[in-house]
């Protein structure tokens, strides 16, 4: 006789669904390749977004130079603030998958104009990063290519050449499917951080050992310096929510995007720190000022009699930028995406291929603005590095003032809908404080300084961005009124909705 499995309510819900009512029949997203990331290609698009090698290797001067012996303590300050800001997100990232990641999550907490001005904020951060990371990889790029023939350095006709190469270059990866471009970032960037490791660790080992405390802990850093370190030192972990852009297309978001943007902050703060602490380590012993130094890294390997980590570390940093430029581009092309498919934005925006299934048109728009601006800022005579330094102080002020508008909203949000605790809300308080100060401080800091142009343009855009606003306002009232379009379940993904 032959047995059979006994049937069971799971068993009998399968075969004979109850009828599910009140689901759409396609999704607000749809045309995106939905449910078909895992948490390998989630964790590859923060991951390449924040670019830690890249970030590690030389945001330690730049901290040093503002923060002097609190360096070390600057970073921390910078992660815990980091921390804060990724727990407030993450009160959006379990609840609901957006495309328009931060954008979305302003408008469901404060309303249609915090939603507007957030959507604004990611777009001049994720464009401007975007930007910094194509003319990063052409800049190390020419310093490596410079090692074989010293009199390509500094040459502006390779540097325009190598930002178009590169950018047409992600456009060919990030066209081509999700699944595709977050690999390539991942397996870039993965590599970049295991060279920055191989120098961290060689340093370590050759250079004569410092006291650890003589390293750590501040001397005669007052609290305006130290603030000014960890201004600089956040904008090293900007980028660290762009999984939340990839909801729509993961396969367990609310699952995997919280956990992604949680173990990116932890794992970028670790490497940071110890990064820091070498550099400092190593210029403490072997004499010199880190804050005096234009490649901290590569006078250090110098000194220490092992000048090959100086091609290793160009190679790593060329590499770093370019995963950088495709996580940016892909995270800029679903926000663009969204307010396509809003009708905020033009509708073209929200298209997608149709074999690929990505936003096709969106990428390009978004590749042809990040390469059309730093080309400008090169061509008119600005040296490569100088026109970083101006890019990323844009893309640091658009970040911070998007993190800001979530981490108030998030109050409000967890109050709407009913759930709305002590803890989330004062840890949003501390992070929009803390943020709010950060970004005052930071400009101020460019206006008086050499940087002032970044500052210019960032209020150009500001004064485009109110314009905008009021144009959507009286002509396309009916497109703000959706702002914060997220992706929700449809007949075909529940038992019982479909026949």
């Amino acid at each position: 006789m032959t047995a059979h499995p006994p049937v069971t309510a799971l068993s009998r819900a399968i075969a004979d669904p109850r009828p599910v009512d009140g689901l759409p029949a396609r999704s607000p997203l749809a045309g995106l390749d939905r449910r078909s990331l895992g948490f390998v290609d989630v964790l590859a698009q923060s991951v390449g977004a924040v670019a830690p090698s890249a970030a590690a290797a030389t945001c330690p001067v730049l901290v040093a130079a503002r923060a002097g012996s609190g360096t070390l303590l600057a970073f921390l300050l910078a992660a815990v603030l980091m921390a804060l800001v990724a727990y407030a997100v993450n009160q959006f990232t379990r609840r609901m998958a957006a495309t328009g990641s931060l954008y979305t999550f302003a408008a469901r907490g404060l309303g249609v104009r915090a939603g507007f001005a957030t959507s604004a904020a990611m777009l001049v951060g994720y464009g401007f990063v975007a930007m910094f990371a194509l003319l990063g990889a052409a800049y190390y790029s020419l310093t490596l290519l410079s090692h074989a023939s010293p009199g390509l350095a500094g040459s502006r006709g390779l540097v325009l050449l190598l930002l178009v190469g590169f950018g047409a270059l992600c456009l060919l990866v990030l066209w081509r499917g999700i699944r595709l471009s977050t690999r390539v970032t991942l397996v870039i960037e993965l590599l970049s951080i295991a060279a920055i490791l191989v120098l961290i660790a060689v340093l370590l080992v050759r250079v004569p050992g410092s006291s650890f405390w003589n390293v750590a802990l501040p001397r005669d850093v007052g609290l305006p310096q130290l603030a000014a370190g960890t201004t600089v030192a956040v904008t090293a972990f900007v980028g660290f929510e762009s999984a939340a852009t990839l909801g729509a297309e993961s396969r367990r978001p609310f699952a995997t995007i919280p956990r992604t943007i949680r173990w990116t902050v932890i794992a970028a703060g670790v490497l940071y720190l110890l990064s820091a602490y070498t550099q400092l380590a190593g210029f403490d012993a072997l004499g010199g000022d880190l804050a005096g130094s234009d490649s901290p890294v590569n006078d250090l390997a110098a000194r220490a009699g092992v000048e090959w980590i100086g091609l290793l570390l160009d190679a790593a940093l060329a590499c770093s930028f370019l995963a950088c430029a495709l996580a940016s581009t892909t995270a800029l092309a679903r926000v663009l995406f969204s307010l396509g498919r809003e009708g905020i934005a033009p509708r073209a925006l929200g298209r997608t291929h149709r074999r690929f299934r990505t936003p096709h048109i969106a990428l390009a728009v978004g590749l042809a603005a990040e390469v059309a601006v730093p080309a400008v800022l090169v061509a008119s005579g600005m040296g490569a590095w100088q026109a970083m330094g101006v890019i990323v102080v844009c893309a640091a002020a658009g970040y911070m003032t998007a993190y800001a508008l979530v981490c108030v909203a998030t109050p409000f949000f967890l109050r709407r809908i009913g759930e709305l605790t002590i803890g989330p809300a004062v840890a949003a308080g501390i992070a929009a404080a803390g943020l709010i100060a950060a970004l005052g401080l930071d400009l101020w800091l460019e206006v008086s300084g050499t940087r002032w142009l970044a500052v210019v343009l960032l209020a150009a855009v500001a004064a485009i961005a109110a314009i905008l606003y009021l144009l959507c306002r009286r002509r396309r009232a009916d497109a703000l009124g959706r702002i914060g379009l997220y992706d929700e379940p449809t007949t075909g993904d529940v038992l019982g909705g479909a026949p």
